[in-house]
C-alpha cells in the first residue's frame, strides 16, 4: 500500500474555528455537564472532544451569561483546577435544551468541515498493487485474469458488479478487497447540518484503531493532535444481503432523542459497501440500483430531514454488488452502464478445483486418497456435467470429517465416504406428496 498516511483533521484552536453556532455549542456543554455531572474543564474537554483552551472559552462564555459559576474550590487532586457548576438559570437552560434534543457529549463536526476531511481520505486516493491484492486473497485460489480485472476496479474506487453461479467466493473476494485496503481514516462521532445532529460513528461498522499514546518522557509530543471529534478507524466495510431495503439508505430519526442516525452508505464513507445476494431483496434490484445512480455518478448523495428539507452529503464509497443472476436479467441497460466494472466470477477449472481440494484437505488434516479422488472426478462430477464450484471441496471434506467422527474412525477418504458426502450436497428432484 502506498501509505503516505491519511491527513488527520486539524484540532480547532478557538471557538471561531469551530464553525458551529455559539448557542448550540453552549447548550451541548450545559447538557453534558447536567447529564454527566462534570465540573472540571479537563473532564469536560474529554467529554465534548474539544481541546482544553477551546472548552475553557466555552465555559467563560456560559459564565458571562450567568449559566455557570465557579464553585470557588480548587481541586487538589487535579493540579489545583477550578471547579464549575450550573447556576439555577443554567440548569433550566440545560433542561430546556434537552427537551429540544437529548444529544450531549462530543461536539458535532459541521457538514462542510467534514466534506474537507472526506476529500483528504477518499477511497479514490488509494492505489493498490497486484501484490497487496494477492496477499489479501492468499486463502483463495483465483485465476490470474480475475486479479487483472479486480485490481484496476479497486484502485479506481468505482462501483463493481460481481456475478456468476453461487458458491464461487464472491463474498470472500469482497472481504479480500476490504483486507487489501489496510490504511486508517477518521470517522466523525457526529456531524451537524442546519442545527440538526447526525451521529455517524457506529462501533458495529467502525473498528477503532489503536491510539498512539504520548510517551510522557519524550521531549517531542507526537500527540494525538488531531481533532478528537473524530475516531481513527480502519476503512469501514458495510455488508448487507437479502435484508437490504431502500429505507435503510435514509436518515434514521429518533423521535425520543430528537437526533438522526446516519444511513449505512454514509457510515461506509471512505470504505466499502457490499450488497451481497443482489436479487434476493424484497425490492427489485433495478429499484435498488436506481437509488444509487446519482451517488455513483456524482459522488454525492441526497438525504432528507424530518422537515422534508433535502441536503447533499459526500458519497465516497466503493460499492460492490454481488449477484447469482445474469446482469441482463435484473438490470436495464442504463443501470448497467452506470456500474463501472462488471466481473464474472466463475467456478474453477478441474485443475484449480483439485488445488483447492488438496489445500482444504491439508488444512483440515484429511489424508488424500487417489481412488476416492478418481471416483469423485470420474463417477460423481459427470452426473452434474462436470460443473465445479469453489464451495464444494470444503463441503465434501467437512461431510467426510463428520461421518468419520460419528463412526469413531480416523479421518479418511474413500469412494464410499465420497458417496455419502455427495448425497448431502444436492437434493434429489422428486415430488413430495402433501
Amino acid at each position: 500500500m502506498q501509505t503516505t498516511g491519511v491527513m488527520s483533521p486539524p484540532a480547532p484552536k478557538t471557538l471561531d474555528q469551530m464553525k458551529l453556532g455559539q448557542v448550540m455549542m453552549r447548550d451541548i456543554l450545559l447538557k453534558t455537564m447536567f447529564r454527566m455531572n462534570l465540573d472540571l474543564v479537563t473532564e469536560l474537554s474529554k467529554a465534548i472532544c474539544l481541546p482544553v483552551p477551546v472548552t475553557q472559552e466555552l465555559v467563560d462564555l456560559a459564565r458571562e451569561q450567568k449559566l455557570l459559576e465557579a464553585t470557588g474550590t480548587l481541586h487538589a487532586n487535579s493540579g489545583g483546577e477550578m471547579g464549575y457548576q450550573l447556576t439555577d438559570a443554567g440548569k433550566s437552560r440545560a433542561l430546556d435544551a434537552l427537551s429540544q434534543s437529548e444529544y450531549y457529549g462530543a461536539m458535532p463536526v459541521p457538514l462542510d468541515v467534514y466534506r474537507e476531511q472526506v476529500k483528504r481520505q477518499s477511497i479514490r486516493n488509494i492505489q493498490i498493487t497486484r501484490d497487496q491484492l494477492t496477499n489479501a486473497m492468499g486463502h483463495l485460489v483465483l485465476p490470474n485474469e480475475l486479479l487483472d480485472h479486480l485490481g484496476p476496479a479497486v484502485s479506481a474506487g468505482r462501483s463493481i458488479l460481481m456475478y456468476g453461479p453461487p458458491g464461487n467466493g464472491k463474498s470472500s473476494i469482497s472481504n479480500g478487497i476490504r483486507d487489501a485496503l489496510g490504511d486508517k481514516i477518521y470517522v466523525p462521532r457526529a456531524i451537524e447540518y442546519s442545527g440538526q445532529v447526525i451521529t455517524v460513528y457506529d462501533p458495529i461498522v467502525h473498528s477503532a484503531a489503536e491510539e498512539q499514546s504520548d510517551d510522557p518522557n519524550c521531549l517531542r509530543r507526537t500527540g494525538n493532535r488531531y481533532d478528537t471529534r473524530y475516531v481513527r478507524c480502519e476503512r469501514p466495510t458495510v455488508v448487507t444481503g437479502g435484508e437490504l431495503s431502500l429505507s435503510m439508505l435514509d436518515l434514521v430519526y429518533n423521535p425520543t432523542a430528537r437526533t438522526y442516525q446516519a444511513p449505512l452508505q454514509l457510515k461506509s464513507t471512505g470504505g466499502i459497501f457490499i450488497v451481497d445476494d443482489l436479487g434476493r431483496q424484497e425490492e427489485p434490484p433495478q429499484a435498488l440500483v436506481n437509488r444509487w445512480i446519482v451517488p455513483l455518478e456524482e459522488s454525492k448523495d441526497i438525504l432528507a430531514l424530518q422537515s422534508g428539507e433535502k441536503f447533499e452529503v459526500p458519497f465516497d464509497t466503493l460499492v460492490i454488488f454481488s449477484t447469482n443472476f445474469h446482469p441482463n436479467e435484473i438490470f436495464d441497460k442504463a443501470a448497467l452502464r452506470r456500474i463501472f466494472f462488471k466481473i464474472k466470477i466463475d467456478g474453477p477449472e478441474q485443475k484449480d478445483f483439485l488445488k483447492i481440494f488438496s489445500l482444504v484437505a491439508r488444512k483440515k488434516k484429511m489424508p488424500l486418497d487417489e481412488a476416492a479422488l478418481i471416483h469423485l472426478l470420474k463417477v460423481k462430477y459427470p452426473t452434474i456435467d462436470n460443473v465445479y464450484a469453489n464451495y464444494q471441496p470444503v463441503f465434501l471434506i467437512d461431510q467426510m470429517i463428520a461421518i468419520c467422527e460419528f463412526e469413531g474412525i480416523p479421518y479418511q477418504m474413500t469412494p464410499e465416504l465420497i458417496d455419502r458426502a455427495w448425497a448431502n450436497m444436492f437434493v434429489k428432484q422428486e415430488e413430495i406428496v402433501h
